[in-house]
């Protein structure tokens, strides 16, 4: 029995036993009207309440917030909606800048051969494989559109129809070593054929060729074509002379030309379908 009395479990009892005596007397010398026990329970759960007014202020201020952030999820969806608006109007104007510079510039090419016709196209497809930009337009033999036409980005030769099909086409580029079309320098007015290289067309280039090696071609001469034979007519602008250079395997001259524009990166062009048999060079 006695060791009962010395054991912790019940030192702790008689412990608690102690507070709650000591609590109902203190309360009945002062008068309280609520019970002792419930004053002296009150006071040692008092941190239990203050926790859960804790816990209660964090939950308001969460559906708070969430209250809020709704409403800001509100004014987020409105504006990525004008955002969205502003981007499809910007997208319109770009698509229109586009245009009206493709239309200037074959608007020149037009005032100087009043005789050209032509049929807007937008590419539809390309050859990833193929490293000489060979692309694909949305109208063929149905829109006029045949083999051999001239395919032009304002007033700038691009390339040729390579096949036409009833509603597309396939456009051979002028950096293809199977394109091949007669040309000259509008200065010194060396004739000659431009045609695409391999080696230059990793950099979009393409290849004005057997010139003399007493040539007075230079470093940003004009080239365009010389209609001396086909379906391209004389006098659209092929591109610009970057470099020459001697051929390694003849006594020749080459020079580098860079098309007028980025073939790479249009999206829309002009195929050229009717012109005049004056327009040719024969």
């Amino acid at each position: 029995m006695k060791h009962v009395f010395k054991s912790t479990a019940f030192k702790i009892i008689a412990a608690v036993i102690g507070l709650l005596l000591a609590g109902m007397f203190i309360c009945a010398v002062n008068g309280h009207s609520e019970t002792a026990q419930s004053t002296v329970i009150g006071t040692i759960f008092t941190p239990a309440h203050w926790a859960a007014d804790k816990i209660s202020d964090v939950i308001g201020k969460v559906t708070d917030n969430a209250k809020g952030n709704t409403e800001y999820d509100k004014k987020i969806d409105e504006l990525q909606n004008q955002l969205g608006e502003l981007q499809n109007q910007l997208s319109d104007y770009e698509n229109l800048k586009e245009q009206n510079e493709l239309y200037k510039e074959a608007l020149e090419l037009k005032e100087e051969n009043s005789d050209f016709e032509f049929t807007e196209a937008s590419v539809t497809g390309r050859d990833s494989a193929n490293p000489y930009c060979t692309f694909t337009i949305n109208k063929g033999t149905l829109n006029d559109v045949n083999d051999g036409y001239a395919v032009v980005y304002g007033k700038y030769l691009i390339g040729v129809i390579k096949k036409a099909y009833p509603t597309y086409s396939v456009v051979s580029t002028i950096i293809d070593p199977d394109f091949s079309v007669s040309a000259f320098d509008i200065n010194t007015k060396e004739l000659s054929y431009v045609t695409g290289d391999a080696k230059l067309a990793e950099k979009g280039n393409c290849k004005f060729e057997n010139l003399d090696s007493a040539t007075k071609i230079t470093y940003g001469s004009i080239i365009t074509t010389a209609g001396v034979s086909g379906t391209i007519p004389r006098g659209i602008v092929i591109g610009t002379v970057r470099e020459i250079n001697d051929e390694a395997t003849n006594i020749s001259t080459y020079a580098v030309i860079e098309p007028g524009t980025d073939i790479k990166k249009i999206d829309k062009c002009l195929v050229l379908t009717n012109y005049s048999i004056e327009s040719e060079g024969n």
